[in-house]
């Protein structure tokens, strides 16, 4: 690449003359544009120093003094060593180097944060009230147990977000239940339930059994299925879970020494009356009725039938009370040793519509939940066998009946005790409603214990 630099003619300006040329072509020797350009600016600065050096000279120079006036240019342009460092230390540009103090004040450019609100965290409480007891197709049982196992969970571990709870919260749960005693909730406690475990440990106490764990764990996966399926959780922590079937409890009917034994221990409850719990296991030893069908009897409950005193167990609608099966509504005759105890009188009392006086205090939606575990307290106070429950006078009177001497049909004991008939063909359906009271009152009187199996006393 080439420089051509002019000195145009001017009168003012004679340096023309002198120097006898008008432009001065010189070459850059480099092909790269970048460095032309730096060779050319660097020449046209010290040309203009030879134009102006010859304005000041007289006359037109000769060979020898124009080449010594021109020397001083070879630097620039007749030094190639140079030249080829410059050019090789130009042909590469420099990277700019950060300082530290730029790299401390760099800009970061953050993302914009996202406009969308977090849905509010939804509590176990609130998923309780919403999805189970807001729910009208939840029947009674169902939000009343739920509501008891919520209880439980949030009295030990408080009333946490739902998101929260996982498998290893759900395990502690699982664990703790089957560490708690058997009689929680049957009493008052100030207790935790850490320390209601710890205590059913140390005093070798009864603990939950493995089925009741189940249904605990069960109520919370129904619910959680709900909040899955609405996407208010990842996963169900409470399934999956497996519980070892233990042995069921053949129940037995009572010995003539284990009836001693009860009769003869004294009674410890305070919230249920001696002779109330002594008048509920008479009547249920004598007639084969289950607990919670004596302990709804009410005074008209106990009327006369063809000249016979009689209970009659029968669905009562204005406590949404009724017997378990539909064989269990039926007329009982009353043995001869309630009436001798005094039970007919009980329609007297004016203090209750109940026939059994003693209960009411209770707040249990079964008015026999507060006896019946009383009666468990005292059995396992006597140190007697898992296998003999309140229950058990109802296999007493069926063993003792199914046994007797006496002229007793099949068909009358199940009438008496409210089973469904072994063969329930049309003529046994038939048959079953013509049992006269006569034949029901014989299979009663059947029925017998020893001397010392109850104790003596007015009702």
């Amino acid at each position: 690449m080439g420089l051509i630099l002019r000195e145009f003619y001017s009168p003012v300006n004679p340096g023309q003359f002198s120097l006898g040329k008008t432009e001065i072509s010189l070459s850059l020797q480099t092909e790269s544009k970048f460095l032309a350009r730096q060779r050319a600016a660097a020449l046209y600065a010290r040309t203009g120093e030879v134009f102006h050096k010859a304005r000041t000279m007289q006359g037109r120079f000769s060979g020898k003094e124009l080449s010594s006036l021109l020397t001083f240019q070879s630097p620039v342009t007749l030094e190639p060593e140079v030249m080829a460092q410059e050019e090789e230390a130009t042909s590469a540009p420099k990277r700019k180097t950060m300082k530290p103090r730029e790299k401390l004040t760099r800009k970061v450019i953050r993302k914009p944060r996202s406009t969308r609100k977090k849905p509010p965290t939804l509590m176990l409480s609130d998923a309780l009230e919403q999805f189970v007891l807001s729910n009208p197709k939840a029947s009674a049982d169902t939000k009343e147990a739920t509501q008891r196992t919520m209880a439980l969970y949030i009295r030990a571990f408080g009333d946490t977000p739902v998101s929260d709870i996982g498998g290893s919260q759900a395990g502690a749960f699982r664990d703790l239940l089957l560490a708690l005693p058997a009689t929680l909730g049957k009493g008052k406690s100030s207790l935790t339930l850490q320390q209601e475990a710890q205590r059913a440990k140390s005093d070798g106490l009864p603990t939950l059994s493995n089925k009741s764990v189940k249904n605990h764990m069960l109520r919370l996966s129904a619910l959680w299925n709900q909040l899955v399926q609405r996407e208010l959780v990842a996963k169900n922590p409470w399934s999956g879970w497996h519980f070892e079937s233990a042995p069921k409890t053949v129940r037995r009917s009572w010995t003539p020494q284990e009836l001693a034994l009860l009769a003869s221990a004294s009674w410890h409850s305070a919230l249920v009356p001696e002779p109330t719990f002594r008048l509920v296991t008479l009547i249920a030893a004598y007639t084969g009725m289950r607990l919670g069908e004596i302990c709804t009897l009410r005074k008209e409950d106990l009327q006369m039938a063809e000249g016979v005193p009689c209970f009659l167990v029968r669905p009562h609608a204005e406590d949404g009370w009724s017997p378990k099966t539909e064989a269990g509504t039926r007329v009982i005759p009353l043995h001869s040793k309630l009436i001798e105890a005094g039970i007919i009188a009980l329609k007297n009392n004016a203090e209750s519509d109940y026939l059994i006086p003693g209960l009411d205090g209770s707040k249990q939606k079964d008015r026999g939940a507060t006896l019946s575990r009383a009666f468990s307290q005292l059995k396992t106070r006597l140190g007697l066998p898992a296998e003999i429950t309140f229950h058990s006078f109802r296999h007493t009177v069926s063993t003792q009946l199914r046994n007797a001497t006496t002229d007793i049909r099949e068909i009358w004991i199940d009438r008496l005790l409210g089973h469904e008939a072994t063969h329930r063909s049309q003529g046994t359906t038939t048959y079953l409603t013509a049992i006269t009271i006569a034949n029901l009152r014989q299979t009663v009187e059947a029925i017998s214990y020893p001397e010392t199996a109850f104790k003596k006393g007015t009702f």
